[in-house]
């Protein structure tokens, strides 16, 4: 394709600001935009359960500075996009034209409560994670709904401040993701920390208006000070209706970031990588694969080719106070292949090897360089009864 002249980036996340950052790093000159909705600008959320809502004075140091690359920033949600004729509008009235479209607007949590009902306490935004962190210093007792990464990341916060909590779900803590014999682990840690867990034989309703509680399928109810819905997220693809971007799994993109409209392409948790006859469709709205999908957006936005893979299966965690860091595909099924240290003791380096012949490797509070475990993953384990044995 011709390069373009200007480029829209619609997000000021994290794929929109790498985005925005790598356009400049291949040589683009020409005019660069960024439509973003939150008036605190771009910044990382990662840390607003692992730091934010610990300590207020993590609250300045998130930003994702521009500064010095001459990007226009407009902040104002974007509310309709118009492909044919290149142009996107935002809620004040503006109608901005583009020659390439990125799409980088992430995903909004998903809430369980009913209409109308109040008080439902999310942690998505900055906004979200100051609340809950003033609420948190008033609770006695709190109920977390969800036990997958962010549910397990607020947990911890609850029980790090010494307030009774109790995660409920369908399924054991992360064990959809890692697998029975991580979330086995992972479980019996979160014990140890004061970490309750509930496991509900269906699907949850939030009780209270003010939410409150938390009712189960047999007419059983928990209550507490506080109920945060950690529930997973939701696409922001809204604002795309009518424009056959986007479906219920969000923007489809190719190993290219390309959509299936000519001239747009979209990166991060908007997204989800299109299955082909050898692989389904995949979502993975993680930190890292927002950063290596924003960069292939910004080289194939200018008709270039990426100079690194579009998906990057890196992941981390910090649960009750022990870091857990991965690199390779999810979910983790069966025994590991491997295991060196102790996981019982919170201090292991762990591998599988999946029926494809890649790896994934996990140090599990083990303090491990990411190169190291990227190396690890990218190599072929030797079958656990010739490694080191597994100590749980």
């Amino acid at each position: 394709m011709t390069a373009p002249h200007s480029v829209l980036i619609v997000g000021e996340s994290l794929a929109g600001t790498a985005a925005a950052r790598h356009l400049r790093t291949l040589g683009h000159t020409g005019p660069v935009t960024i439509i973003g909705a939150e008036e605190e600008g771009a910044y990382s959320r990662p840390p607003l359960s692992k730091a934010v809502l610990k300590d207020p004075t993590a609250d300045h140091t998130l930003g994702l500075s521009l500064d010095g690359l001459d990007i226009g920033v407009i902040r104002s949600a974007a509310v309709a996009a118009d492909p044919r004729r290149r142009t996107v509008t935002t809620a004040d009235g503006r109608r901005i034209g583009y020659d390439a479209l990125i799409l980088a607007t992430g995903a909004d949590a998903r809430r369980l409560a009913a209409p109308g009902q109040r008080g439902e306490l999310v942690l998505r935004t900055l906004d979200d994670a100051r609340l809950l962190r003033t609420r948190l210093a008033d609770a006695a007792t709190a109920i977390v709904v969800g036990a997958g990464f962010l549910g397990m990341e607020v947990a911890s916060a609850c029980a790090a401040r010494g307030i009774p909590v109790t995660v409920v779900d369908t399924d054991r803590p992360l064990r959809r993701i890692l697998g029975g014999y991580l979330s086995a682990a992972i479980t019996a840690r979160a014990a140890a920390h004061g970490i309750r867990f509930v496991q509900a034989t269906g699907v949850a309703a939030l009780t209270g208006d003010p939410v409150h509680g938390v009712l189960f399928p047999d007419g059983t109810e928990l209550t507490g000070d506080l109920v945060v819905t950690c529930a997973g997220e939701v696409p922001c693809v809204g604002w795309l209706d009518g424009t056959g971007l986007a479906d219920r799994l969000g923007v489809g993109i190719d190993d290219a970031c390309a959509t299936t409209v000519p001239g747009v392409f979209a990166a991060g948790d908007v997204t989800y990588l299109r299955g082909n006859a050898t692989r389904p469709h995949r979502r993975a709205p993680f930190w890292s694969n927002a950063v290596a999908q924003g960069r292939t957006a910004a080289a194939s936005a200018l008709g270039l080719p990426p100079s690194g893979p579009s998906q990057d299966d890196y992941f981390w965690t910090e649960i009750a106070g022990l870091s857990v860091k991965i690199v390779g595909r999810l979910p983790l099924l069966g025994e590991p292949t491997t295991v060196a240290g102790s996981v019982a003791e919170g201090r292991a380096l762990l591998t599988w090897t999946h029926t494809d012949g890649t790896a994934t490797a996990v140090a599990y509070g083990r303090r491990q360089p990411i190169t190291a475990l990227r190396r690890l993953a990218a190599t072929s384990p030797l079958p656990l009864n010739s490694a080191q044995p597994a100590h749980t």
